[in-house]
C-alpha cells in the first residue's frame, strides 16, 4: 500500500490529469502542422501528394511587406493601449478594497466582473443597442436635440482603437480586480497596524502600504503583457470588423484567420501563425530576462 504522501500527491495528479490531457491536445499537439507551412497545402490530398515549396511561404511574408506593416502597427498599436491602462484595474482594486460595506463591495465586485463572462458575440450585441447609429446613445442626443454624427463611433476609423481598447478594458477589468483583491488579502495585517500607530490615515495606507504591497503583482501581470504584445485575439475583431474601419481593425489574429479561411492559403496562414509563437516566446524570455536584472526575480 503506497504511503499517504504518495495517495495524495497521486490524488492531485489525477485531478490535473484532464487540463494536462486539454493542454497537449490543444496547444502541443497542432504543433505539427507546421511542417504544413513548407508545402503548398491542399486539403483534397494526401500529404505524400503536396508539392514541397521549401521556404517559399517564408518568403512571401517580405514579399507582402507593405500589407505585414500595417497589419502590425494595428496589432502593436492595440497593445500599447492596452499596456497603457494596465494600472486601471490596481487603481480600482484599491478603492473596492476601501469600500468597508459588505453587501455594496460584493454588488460592485460581481457587477464589474460578470462582462468578463459574457462572449464578444453578445458584447457586439450590447454596443449595437447603445452605439450603433439608431441605438440609444445617438437616439437620446436627438430627443435633446444635440448635434449627432453622420458615422456613429462603432464606425468611427479615427476612433476605432480606442473604442475597442475601451469595450476590452470593460470586458476584462473585473477579472483582473480579482488578482490585486487576492494580493492585498496577502498583504501582512500587522503592517496596516503600525502604520495606523504612526498616524496614517486612508491614503497614507494605500500610498505607503496597499500600492507598494501590489507593486509584484502589478510588475508581473505587466510584464506579462508585453510578452503578449502579438496577441489581440479573434473574437473581438471578428464581430467588429465592418468596412469603415477594416484598415484600423486588421490586427495580425484576423488578419491570419482572413488569410486562412477566407482565401484559404493554409500554408501561408501558418506560417505566419508558426513567426507570431516563436516571436511571442521570444518576447517572453526577454521580459522574463528584463524581470532578472530589473527585480532579480524570474516569472517562468
Amino acid at each position: 500500500m503506497l504511503p499517504k504522501k504518495n495517495r495524495i500527491g497521486w490524488k492531485y495528479f489525477l485531478i490535473a490529469m484532464p487540463f494536462m490531457i486539454y493542454v497537449i491536445a490543444f496547444y502541443f499537439v497542432p504543433l505539427f502542422g507546421w511542417i504544413y507551412s513548407f508545402y503548398n497545402y491542399n486539403p483534397a490530398l494526401s500529404f505524400s501528394q503536396l508539392k514541397f515549396v521549401g521556404f517559399d511561404n517564408f518568403v512571401k511574408i517580405y514579399n507582402e511587406r507593405s500589407e505585414i506593416y500595417r497589419v502590425l502597427k494595428n496589432t502593436l498599436a492595440m497593445s500599447l493601449l492596452l499596456i497603457l491602462v494596465t494600472p486601471l484595474p490596481l487603481i480600482a482594486a484599491v478603492m473596492i478594497n476601501e469600500v468597508k460595506h459588505g453587501k455594496y463591495k460584493r454588488f460592485i465586485q460581481t457587477v464589474t466582473t460578470l462582462p468578463n463572462f459574457i462572449s464578444w458575440i453578445v458584447v457586439f450585441s450590447l454596443t449595437f443597442a447603445v452605439f450603433s447609429s439608431d441605438g440609444l446613445y445617438y437616439t437620446l442626443l436627438r430627443n435633446l436635440h444635440l448635434d449627432v454624427p453622420i458615422i456613429g463611433i462603432m464606425g468611427n476609423n479615427g476612433a476605432a482603437w480606442f473604442f475597442q481598447a475601451g469595450l476590452y478594458v470593460w470586458k476584462t477589468i473585473g477579472w483582473t480586480m480579482i488578482i490585486y483583491m487576492a494580493a492585498i488579502a496577502g498583504i501582512d495585517s500587522e503592517q496596516y497596524e503600525a502604520a495606523r500607530i504612526d498616524g496614517a490615515g486612508k491614503f497614507g495606507l494605500m500610498r505607503y502600504i496597499t500600492i507598494p504591497g501590489l507593486g509584484p503583482t502589478f510588475f508581473v501581470l505587466l510584464l506579462l503583457q508585453i510578452s503578449n504584445l502579438l496577441n489581440n485575439g479573434l473574437d473581438q475583431f471578428l464581430v467588429f470588423y465592418n468596412p469603415l474601419v477594416a484598415d484600423k481593425l486588421n490586427v495580425l489574429d484576423y488578419f491570419i484567420y482572413q488569410v486562412g479561411w477566407a482565401v484559404s492559403d493554409y500554408s501561408y496562414a501558418t506560417v505566419l501563425g508558426m513567426v507570431k509563437s516563436l516571436l511571442g516566446i521570444a518576447l517572453l524570455f526577454a521580459v522574463n530576462y528584463l524581470s532578472k536584472k530589473t527585480k532579480g526575480e524570474s516569472i517562468l
